[in-house]
This record gives C-alpha cells, sequence and structure tokens, in this order.
C-alpha cells in the first residue's frame, strides 16, 4: 500500500515539473528579455542589502530621469517654434510658394454661392449692367431695360489647376484659374426696337462661360485688394429672343443681338478688368452701410517729366531733316522744343490745360470734376501743339482710379512703373493725395497730380464731412430721413454760369439753358449781361428709378444756336427742406460751369392752411381741352388763330396756337396741373 502511494506521488510531482518547465518555455517566448531581469534583480538586491540602500538612490534617480524628460519636452517645443517662423520667414521672403489646389475653397464656395454670394453679386452686377446698357445699345434697339438679374446656382471654380503666390517687386500676387460655366442664369432685358423692327421683345441670357487666369494683389497693408485678369477672358454667352409668354426663339431673330452682347461684356473686361487695369474689393474695418451715388472731385494737374518725342507712343516722326552729324544734339533740340498740354478726362467731362514747353513741363492747374457713382476713373492724355497747326497730336495716356470705402474713406490706385502698383489712401474727404504716375508706354515720362475727394453724396441725401466747406450734415451713422419719392416736387433754380465760351471764339455770348428731366423740357430765358446771371426757378415732378437731370447750355445765335456743352446731376438722395447748391461742370468741352439750386418739396407743402383743414390728400387734375365753337373770327379775312389760357391758383398754362382756323375749334389740348383737393 505504502508502495503505490510513492508511486503515485513520485508521478504527480514528475507531472507538476513537466508542467512547470513548460510554463517557462512559454513564458520566455513572450517575455524573451526575463533571464535578464532576474540576475539584475539579484545584483539590485546585492548591492542593497551590503553596499547602499535602495531609500537613498531611488529618488535620486527618479529626479535625473524627469530632468531629462522635461529637457526633451523643451527641446521639441523649441524646435517646434523655430520651425515656425523659418516658415513664415520664408513664406515673407520667398518669391513663389509651391502649386496647391484648392478643393476645399470650391467646396466652400458651393455651399455659400446660392444664399448669399449670388443674390449680393447679382444687386451688385445689375446696377452696373442697367447703366451701361443705357449708354451702350445696338441701332435697332430703341430703348433696353433691365427687368431680372441672377446669376443662377452654379459657382464659379477657382484654382482647379492649382493656386500659387508669387512676387513682382515688392508687391505679392496671388494667381489663380477662373472657370464659370453656368447654364441656369436668368438676365431678362425687355426692349423697344427702333425702325424698321418696331414693338417690343424680351432678350434673355439663359447661360454664360467665362474662363482665364485672375491675378489677386493686396494693396495698402490688407485694406483693399485688387484683382484683374491676366489676358483676355474666353466668354461665350446663350441668347433667347422672344416676344413674351412661353415663346422663345434663337437669337439671331434679333440680328446682332448676341455679337451686341458679347462685345459689350469683352469691352468692359478690357477697359476695367484686364491687365494692368485692375478692380478695387475694399476692406474696411468699419460698415457704415450708406450707398455713394455720386461725389466732387477735384483734380490739380502739377507737372510732367521725362517727355521725350521719340519715345512717347503715338508721336509721329518730326525729326529735322539737317546734316548735323551731332544727332543727341537733334534729338535734345526737338525735346526742348516739345509743346505739350494735358486733358482730363473723367466720363463725359472733359477739361484742358495750357500748353506748356519742354521735356518738364509744368502747369499746376486744378479743375472740379463730377462723379456719378461711387467709383470714377480719371484719365490724362498728353496732346502735343503743333507750331502753325489747328489738329494736336495724341503723345500718350495715364489713369488714376478713385473708389468709395464703407468706412467713408476713399482709395486711389494707378498702374505704377513696370505694371506695377500705386495705392493711395484718403482717410477722409478733403485730404489731399499726390501721386506720380508713368504714362503708358516704355520710358514715356511721369505725370504728377494731386487729387482731393471734395465730398460723397449718398442715397439717403447726406453728404460725407470734409475740409472744405461746413454746414449742417447728418450723422455718419447712417441714418436716413429720406422720404419717399411718392408725390414729391423738384426745384431747380438755374443761379448763374461762369466761363462760359463759344466755339467760335468771337467773343461774344448770349448763353441759356434747357433742362430735360425725363419728357419735360424747360428753358431759362437768354441772358444777355456779361455776368450770365439768370435766377430763374423751375418746378418738376420727381421721377423714381434713378433718373437724372439733363442739362445744356447753348449760345444764341441768328443761324442756328450753338452747343456750349451739357451736364448730367443726379437727384437721387434729395432731402425735403435742404437746398443742395452746387456748380456743374459742363462737359464735352474744355470749359464752363453752372450753378444750380436743387430743392425736393412735398405737393402739399405749397397749399396754406385751407387744405390742411378739409384735411386733404395729394391728388391731380387733368385738364382736356377738346375744342371750341362758335368763335368770333377776329381777322379781317374772317378767321382766326385761337388759344386758351387756363389759370388754377398760381399756375398758369396756355395751349397752342390753332392757325388759320376757319370753322373756330380747338381740339385736344391737354393742361396737367397739381391739386390738393379731396374727392367726396
Amino acid at each position: 500500500m505504502a508502495r503505490s502511494r510513492r508511486k503515485k506521488g513520485a508521478r504527480s510531482f514528475a507531472l507538476n515539473v513537466e508542467q512547470v518547465v513548460e510554463f517557462w518555455k512559454n513564458l520566455l517566448e513572450e517575455k524573451p528579455l526575463l533571464p535578464f531581469v532576474i540576475p539584475l534583480v539579484l545584483l539590485l538586491w546585492v548591492f542593497e542589502r551590503w553596499l547602499f540602500s535602495f531609500s537613498n538612490w531611488v529618488p535620486l534617480a527618479i529626479a535625473v530621469w524627469a530632468t531629462v524628460q522635461y529637457g526633451q519636452y523643451q527641446h521639441r517645443i523649441h524646435v517646434e517654434e523655430l520651425n515656425k517662423k523659418w516658415n513664415q520667414i520664408i513664406l515673407k521672403t520667398s518669391p513663389i510658394t509651391p502649386l496647391e489646389h484648392c478643393e476645399w475653397l470650391n467646396k466652400l464656395l458651393m455651399e455659400v454661392w446660392p444664399g448669399y454670394i449670388n443674390p449680393k453679386l447679382s444687386i451688385r452686377f445689375s446696377q452696373i449692367v442697367e447703366k451701361r446698357l443705357k449708354h451702350r445699345k445696338p441701332r435697332l434697339i430703341e430703348k433696353i431695360e433691365l427687368q431680372e438679374f441672377s446669376l443662377g446656382s452654379t459657382s464659379p471654380c477657382l484654382g482647379l489647376h492649382g493656386t500659387r503666390w508669387s512676387s513682382s517687386g515688392d508687391q505679392r500676387v496671388m494667381q489663380l484659374g477662373f472657370d464659370w460655366d453656368a447654364n441656369d442664369i436668368s438676365i431678362l432685358l425687355l426692349a423697344k426696337l427702333a425702325k424698321p423692327l418696331l414693338g417690343t421683345a424680351k432678350i434673355v441670357i439663359n447661360s454664360l462661360h467665362i474662363k482665364g487666369d485672375l491675378l489677386v494683389m493686396p494693396i495698402l497693408e490688407g485694406k483693399a485688394v485688387l484683382y484683374s485678369f491676366v489676358s483676355i477672358p474666353d466668354v461665350r454667352i446663350g441668347v433667347a429672343f422672344g416676344s413674351g409668354g412661353s415663346q422663345s426663339l434663337p437669337a439671331t431673330e434679333l440680328p446682332g443681338v448676341s455679337n451686341w452682347l458679347a462685345r459689350l461684356i469683352n469691352e468692359t473686361l478690357v477697359k476695367t478688368l484686364v491687365e494692368p487695369r485692375r478692380r478695387c474689393y475694399s476692406l474696411p474695418a468699419v460698415d457704415l452701410r450708406k450707398k455713394a451715388v455720386g461725389g466732387i472731385v477735384y483734380v490739380r494737374v502739377i507737372s510732367a517729366s521725362k517727355l521725350s518725342r521719340s519715345s512717347l507712343r503715338g508721336s509721329p516722326s518730326r525729326r529735322q531733316q539737317n546734316y548735323s552729324a551731332d544727332s543727341s544734339l537733334e534729338e535734345h533740340y526737338e525735346d526742348k522744343d516739345l509743346t505739350t498740354f494735358v486733358e482730363i478726362e473723367l466720363e463725359e467731362l472733359t477739361r484742358r490745360t495750357d500748353a506748356r514747353p519742354g521735356s518738364d513741363p509744368r502747369w499746376d492747374s486744378m479743375f472740379n470734376m463730377v462723379l456719378h457713382e461711387e467709383t470714377g476713373t480719371v484719365r490724362f492724355n498728353l496732346y502735343e501743339c503743333i507750331p502753325g497747326h489747328v489738329k494736336y497730336d495724341y503723345l500718350t495716356s495715364c489713369e488714376v482710379k478713385m473708389k468709395y470705402v464703407a468706412d467713408d474713406s476713399t482709395t486711389f490706385w494707378a498702374i505704377g512703373p513696370d505694371s506695377g502698383i500705386i495705392a493711395k489712401h484718403a482717410e477722409f474727404c478733403g485730404d489731399e493725395v499726390e501721386m506720380t504716375v508713368p504714362f503708358e508706354g516704355v520710358n514715356s515720362g511721369e505725370l504728377t497730380v494731386r487729387l482731393v475727394l471734395k465730398e460723397w453724396q449718398f442715397s439717403d441725401g447726406s453728404h460725407s464731412l470734409n475740409n472744405f466747406h461746413s454746414g449742417s450734415q447728418q450723422s455718419l451713422s447712417g441714418s436716413s430721413n429720406f422720404i419717399s419719392r411718392t408725390g414729391r416736387k423738384i426745384n431747380v433754380t438755374v443761379v448763374e454760369g461762369k466761363d462760359l465760351m463759344p466755339k467760335d471764339k468771337s467773343g461774344k455770348c448770349d448763353p441759356y439753358v434747357k433742362l430735360q428731366y425725363g419728357k419735360i423740357v424747360q428753358r431759362t430765358r437768354t441772358a444777355h449781361s456779361p455776368n450770365h446771371v439768370w435766377n430763374q426757378k423751375f418746378e418738376l415732378d420727381e421721377i423714381g428709378g434713378g433718373e437724372c437731370l439733363m442739362v445744356k447750355c447753348y449760345n444764341e445765335e441768328i443761324f442756328g444756336d450753338e452747343n456750349m456743352g451739357s451736364a448730367r446731376v443726379n437727384l437721387e438722395g434729395l432731402v425735403e427742406g435742404s437746398v443742395r447748391d452746387i456748380w456743374v461742370p459742363l462737359e464735352k468741352v474744355n470749359t464752363g460751369e453752372l450753378r444750380l439750386q436743387i430743392e425736393a418739396t412735398r405737393v402739399d407743402d405749397n397749399e396754406g392752411s385751407r387744405g390742411q383743414n378739409i384735411g386733404s390728400g395729394n391728388g391731380w387734375i387733368e385738364l382736356v381741352i377738346v375744342e371750341a365753337r362758335d368763335l368770333v373770327a377776329a381777322d379781317l379775312r374772317g378767321t382766326s388763330d385761337p388759344y386758351v389760357k387756363v389759370q388754377y391758383g398760381d399756375l398758369k398754362k396756355r395751349t397752342k396756337l390753332t392757325v388759320a382756323c376757319l370753322s373756330g375749334h380747338i381740339q385736344n389740348s391737354k393742361s396737367s396741373m397739381a391739386s390738393n383737393l379731396r374727392v367726396p
């Protein structure tokens, strides 16, 4: 019995040993460093037992380890900061950055285009298109009106082939591709056709394709951005033509419309948005939310320098045919003999300086110019006066652009040397800006000018504060006391004129002024005095839609009156009870200004207490004089030339004269009078 127990115990011990050995093998496979750990632990135990206690050196080891780890952490932080600074230095100093794709930007543009960018751009572009259509229309169209404008739901794609920054001198430039293929735009034009095509027609632009390369250039330390196309972009439009309803015919049914619209878009882009001509997008820190509708700018032409006939573009070769061996002396003589003047052009308004000789002429002439919107381009054309010739030779030109900024400041910019940028910023109206602008062409000289934006006029009737005059101005907070145009009168007083000069320069000038507002035409009496004073007042019914007052000045002559210039006056933003006293420079002539006093009043302002007591409202009485009969023959021949006078209060009207009326009838004469009567 005992032997059997010993055998069982031996077998169980053998099994335990085998299990321990198997476990140890598995442990060594999983932890190969374990054989080295055990001797290390034994060594540390011996070291702690007979040499040095753990309680003394373990905290020291931990402190050393923590110090090393903290040092490595600080080292990594310093390395990251140095890398960031180095990348910023490289970004600022590197002339070019790597090409980067902008899928994220296009995705963002797709998301914000329908609800924000499309409505905002549609409103802005519709105003630009409406103004352009008034002045640029084909002969087959008598009148054209913009009825609907929407850029659709398709956003343009930017930088499909990558975007990069580069440097041009000190100017940073971003170049990116622009590809816009919109097939769902809706631009509806209503056109009144001229002869031989009569009636009205609807022109619908339903697709637009623009493809090109854009340049974006920040200026004025980030206060604004200039942008333009590198070259003329590829532009294609789709046009439909119909007479209304669901009818839609190909654009070829109206000859020339599609080509006219494509040409209009291309010319607008070339003149305003193709290098080196750029548009400006302002980035003001404060937005006063006021809409500028016009302004007055003083332009002073100071001097020109480095003018040379040989390098001026457009100048004919007028080299003296002599046998001098020194050609440089001949060239020097020609430049010294050069006599030039500058023509200043702002839209239809032109002025010119006196002629001055030499390659560095000085004029120091100031001119009063008028802006009709929030942007303007002042162009300076240089001409040469040839002795003994009536004709002037065009040499070259340059231009300065200006724009109202939403924080009540003004940005000026121009093309600099080597197609660079010259930009100035006037914080307040009245601040003078001096710019030296190179003429177009290689080594064509440069022109020094000073510009002062005297005042900006806003749609709410307020004016920008300026240093030129003081008076009661509205707050810059943007609050408006503008009253609806319905039922208002505009009183225009033609006060006087100055510097009026007929074209024949005979010295005799008998001027008069014509005012046209809508279809109403009024004229002043002829001023025979040398002072050219009228002080004549006219009352006009206000017309909505931004209608301008057309002013034309004529010189009365026996064989036909001579046109001495015209002007457009923006009547937006007139405030009741406030008189706008302005000098209006005449366009399409070199000299001449008219002084106008403009005031807006309510129709019921001229009615007395009687009208207020009966609680009357605004109204109109239209009197139609149809005919007359049994009139007495006033002439010896038994005929009469009758007319009718109508007087209503202080208002007097008369019909046209009916010549040689045998039956004594007056037919179909109308007279309209303002009334404040209440219809029961």
